[in-house]
């Protein structure tokens, strides 16, 4: 027998918590996982086989690292600062932090921050019922200068003069940003080389 329920084709992952607002028991859920429409990926999210929308590997962030934002490399891509492409998903989460589980694919890169960095210039991005916490512009170059050496000289640098180039640039909330994360000293070095 077919289950009643219908799961959105527009959503990717489920958590336990809007399973249960949707009214499913967890006998309703286990039906859901037996019959193949939902994979259990953790103790919280599910993810959903029957979604038809756009393939994004960011929308996995939130059902493995619910306090995850996506940075550095990864958010550079996702803004076209950069032509290199990330081997994994670069996701910053608080110093204190727990991850329970970590998936094969897509493979990601976790990034303990500071509390005074991991609150600066986060957005969160909605496509259609699926969602990401990410970076703003302006915190991406400033983490990217503040993690130069483990990003790569070349890479900041292609970062740094892409983003100089954009016409909704925001230097001030750039510079902003780097005096909060204390590497202001050295943006203003980079910029006085490119601009």
């Amino acid at each position: 027998m077919k289950n009643a329920f219908a799961l959105s084709e527009d959503q990717k992952f489920y958590s336990v918590q809007d399973l249960k607002n949707k009214g499913l028991s967890q006998y309703k859920v286990r039906k859901l996982v037996e019959d193949g429409e939902l994979i259990k990926l953790n103790k919280k999210y599910y993810e959903n086989t029957g979604y038809q929308g756009e393939e994004s590997d960011l929308y996995y962030v939130e059902a493995y690292a619910p306090n995850g934002v996506v940075c550095l490399l990864s958010a550079a891509a996702y803004y076209d600062l950069t032509t290199y492409i990330p081997d994994a998903i670069d996701v910053a989460i608080p110093r204190k932090a727990k991850i329970s589980t970590i998936p094969d694919w897509p493979q990601m890169k976790i990034h303990y921050y500071t509390d005074a960095w991991y609150e600066i210039g986060t957005r969160t991005i909605k496509e259609g019922e699926n969602e990401f916490k990410i970076y703003d512009p302006e915190k991406t170059v400033a983490d990217t200068v503040c993690y130069r050496e483990k990003v790569g000289i070349a890479e900041t640098r292609e970062i740094l003069t892409t983003y100089l180039r954009r016409k909704d640039r925001n230097l001030n909330r750039l510079l902003e940003y780097a005096k909060r994360m204390k590497c202001d000293r050295i943006l203003r070095g980079y910029l006085e080389v490119l601009v």
